[in-house]
Order: C-alpha cells, then structure tokens, then sequence
C-alpha cells in the first residue's frame, strides 16, 4: 500500500497544480499512517485547496470513506487554464480516479466560518492544514478554527511559515503558539510547513517523525521553538538537485528513488 502511495505522490499527483512537495507529502503519509496504526479517529479539514494537489494527497492515503472538508473561496477563473477553479479541482478528481465529497465542499472565505460548520461535517478533526490568506487576520482566524474543531489527538499544519515571501504567516503562527503556551507545541519543521500538536500528543509525533520509514531520507535535525523541541527536516542539496534532474529529464516515475 506505502510503495503505491509513494508512485502516486512522485507521479500521478505531479499534474495537479499546486504547492505541497514531496517532502512534505510524505510527512502526511507518516502522520496519517501513524494515526491510524494507532486508532486516532476524527475527520480531516484542509483550508485553501486551489486546485487540490494536497487535497487528493489526503483522499488517496485515507481512502474514500474519509470524511475531509475542503475549503476555499473557489474564486480563481483563468479561462487561459482549463476555466474555474472549482471545475478543475473535480475535473483533477476524475483525471486521478479520485473523489470530490461536494458535500464536504465548502465555498466561503474561512475567516467567515465557525468550527460548527467543519464539525457537523466531519466530527472532530484529526488534521487540519492551513494555506490560506497569508494575511495576519487570516492566520489567526484560521488557526482559531482549527484549535476549536480539533480532536484532543488531532494536529494542525501551517503552511509557509518562514516563508520571507510572507512574513505575516509567521507572525500569526508565533501568535497563535504564544497564545497557547502549554497547550499546542510544534513537533516537526519542513522547508515550507510548521506541524503542530496539542502537548500530550508531542512526544506522540515526535515519535512518529523520529521513526517513520518514509522520512528516513532526510537528515533529522532538533530545534527549540517556544519551549518546545522540534525535529527540523533537512533535505540536502544533492537530493534536491537528483530529484530535479530525474524530472527535468522527464524520468518522473523513477524520481521517487531520490527518496529513499
């Protein structure tokens, strides 16, 4: 099932449009796996799904019965691009033998929302990304959402945090962790996303991260992040660059051995 998972995130999810890449797609695949080796039920919700690479990333680890709300303002139209962003985001489904659980689909801007609209949905959610406005009030309505629908167990992943590009998000998750001191902590650090826990669960993940045959490609470095400690994942140059090269030679289906 993992070697599957793993042709379909350095294949078959490449001709979707958008950002999550394969580091951090198998930081998913670790965390999801470990929850339900370990029976930590709950919905997923995932704000800001563009043309949902991240969110097909969940459906195919998960499985179909999966309960995800997707959400997005779905506003995007690039008649040049394939037409409206929600058109393409099924038309990418059915591309990828995928579903859309239009049921779970919810077309708002987040900071409107209240976790009553993502629990009635999905129940309590055991992970919960973030990559939407990039603005500081879209952070901390974000992050406020996601602590109030979040299952005891459950994790939150900010995306672009440190990201100088948008130096906002990282203002808003520092907020949002100094707000909560005690009760979330930060397990994991990516290049592009910041994994965050409540505190009974960090050893938990961080056990996970330590671990998982998925990461073991990537050097494990600890960090302190507010009274926490953090397992930076480095991914070294050399890889980077061999796992450039495969693609850039259109060798896609063997770029995965990078990875390993």
């Amino acid at each position: 099932m993992t070697s599957s998972i793993r042709k379909f995130i350095f294949h078959d999810l490449q001709a979707i449009e958008g950002y999550i890449d394969p580091p951090d797609a198998l930081v998913f695949l670790a965390i999801l796996g470990s929850q339900q080796a370990a029976s930590l039920e709950g919905g997923l919700a995932e704000i800001g799904v563009y043309y949902g690479r991240s969110y097909f990333l969940l459906r195919k680890i998960c499985g179909d019965a999966e309960k995800i709300v997707a959400i997005d303002p779905f506003d995007i139209v690039k008649p040049d691009h394939g037409g409206a962003q929600y058109d393409r985001f099924v038309a990418g489904g059915r591309q990828l033998g995928l579903s859309v659980d239009g049921g779970r689909v919810i077309k708002s801007d987040s900071t409107l929302l209240r976790a009553e609209d993502i629990i009635e949905r999905a129940g309590m959610v055991r992970f919960f990304s973030i990559d939407g406005g990039h603005m500081l009030h879209h952070v901390e309505a974000d992050s406020r959402l996601a602590a109030a629908s979040l299952a005891e167990h459950g994790i939150i992943v900010f995306d672009d945090t440190f990201n100088p590009a948008w130096p906002e998000v990282t203002a808003g998750v520092t907020d949002f962790l100094r707000e909560e001191a005690g009760r979330f902590s930060v397990f994991c650090l990516t290049k592009y996303k910041t994994y965050v826990c409540r505190q009974a669960f960090h050893e938990f993940y961080s056990r996970t991260i330590k671990t998982s045959p998925e990461l073991k490609a990537f050097d494990h470095l600890e960090t302190e992040f507010l009274g926490s400690t953090a397992i930076r994942l480095h991914n070294p140059m050399r890889r980077r660059i061999a796992y450039e090269v495969m693609v850039g030679l259109g060798m896609r289906a063997l770029s995965e051995r990078a990875y390993r």
